[in-house]
C-alpha cells in the first residue's frame, strides 16, 4: 500500500484541513490487522508537491516500486494540480508495461463509504452509524500519562491519553470499551475534549473503567467508542460536575447492562 504523509490538504491549507480519523500509528496498525504486508510512506512536502503527473508515475511508480499492477480509488487524483487521473495512469500503464484496476466505491445501506461520511456520523454523535460505515467502532488509541488526577478527586479515576488529532472529529462523553490492557475490552465511560470547568485548553481523552483499579500508567491502549451519552459542556462548580460524571457513568453502565 502505497499513502502519503501528511495527507495533501494537510499541507496546502492545514487551518481547513478536516479533522483526522487516525493517527499515523493508527493507520498502519489498522491496515496491518487488514491484512496489508508492507506500507509504503512519501513523504508529502514542498518537493513533492511539484511533481507533475508524468514525474510521479515515472519517479514514484516506475522506478521507484517497479509497479505490475496498481489499483487505485476511483476518484484517486495526483499530481501538481492535482492533474492525474485513472486515465493518465492506463494510459501510462499500456506504455511502460503495468496494468490499472480502479476500485468501485464501496457502499452500505446505499450509502457510499467515505471519510467525509464518517466525520458527519461522529460529529453528529451516531456513533453507531460510524461504525456501519467503518465496518468496526471508532477508536482512538495512545499511551497512558499522568494527569492532574482531578479525577480521583472527583470519585473516578482516569486514564489519560494526549490526543494528536487536531482538529478533533468529535467532543463529549462517550461508552467505551478499553482494549489493550486484558484478554477483552474493559467497559468504561470517557470524556473527549478541553474539560472547560477545568480550565482545560489541549484535547484529552479520560477514560473512567468500571471496576479496575491496576496501575496502567504506559501502556498502550485501544478505545472503542459504542455510544455517545452526552455534548461536553461547563459545569458551574466541582460539585455539578461531580454530579454530572456520575450519572454519565451510571448511564454508561446501563448501556453495557452492567
Amino acid at each position: 500500500m502505497l499513502t502519503f504523509e501528511p495527507h495533501p490538504r494537510e499541507f496546502f491549507s492545514p487551518a481547513l484541513a478536516p479533522a483526522r480519523l487516525t493517527t499515523f500509528r493508527e493507520k498502519i496498525e489498522l491496515l496491518a490487522e487488514a491484512g496489508v504486508e508492507q506500507a509504503m510512506v512519501c513523504r508529502f512536502n514542498a518537493s513533492f508537491a511539484t511533481l507533475s503527473a508524468d514525474q510521479f508515475i515515472d519517479r514514484v511508480l516506475v522506478r521507484g516500486l517497479r509497479v505490475r499492477h496498481l489499483i487505485i480509488g476511483d476518484d484517486f487524483r495526483f499530481g501538481k494540480g492535482r492533474a492525474g487521473d485513472f486515465a493518465l495512469l492506463q494510459q501510462a500503464g499500456e506504455q511502460r508495461g503495468f496494468a490499472v484496476e480502479a476500485m468501485g466505491s464501496v457502499t452500505v445501506d446505499g450509502e457510499r463509504v467515505s471519510s467525509s461520511g464518517v466525520r458527519s456520523a461522529l460529529a453528529a454523535g451516531d456513533m453507531e452509524h460510524a461504525a456501519r460505515l467503518l465496518g468496526r467502532p471508532y477508536i482512538i488509541d495512545g499511551q497512558v500519562t499522568h494527569g492532574q488526577k482531578l479525577g480521583r478527586q472527583l470519585g473516578f479515576a482516569t486514564a489519560n491519553l494526549r490526543i494528536r488529532h487536531n482538529p478533533l472529529p468529535m467532543t463529549g462523553v462517550f461508552a467505551v470499551a478499553v482494549g489493550g490492557i486484558g484478554d477483552r475490552p474493559l467497559p468504561g465511560v470517557a470524556n473527549l475534549g478541553i474539560r472547560p470547568t477545568v480550565g482545560g485548553t489541549r484535547p484529552l481523552l479520560e477514560v473512567h473503567l468500571f471496576d479496575f483499579d491496576r496501575d496502567i500508567y504506559g501502556a498502550h491502549i485501544s478505545v472503542r467508542f459504542v455510544h455517545k451519552l452526552r455534548d461536553e459542556r461547563r459545569f458551574p462548580d466541582f460539585d455539578a460536575l461531580k454530579a454530572q460524571i456520575a450519572a454519565d457513568a451510571a448511564a454508561a453502565r446501563t448501556h453495557f447492562k452492567l
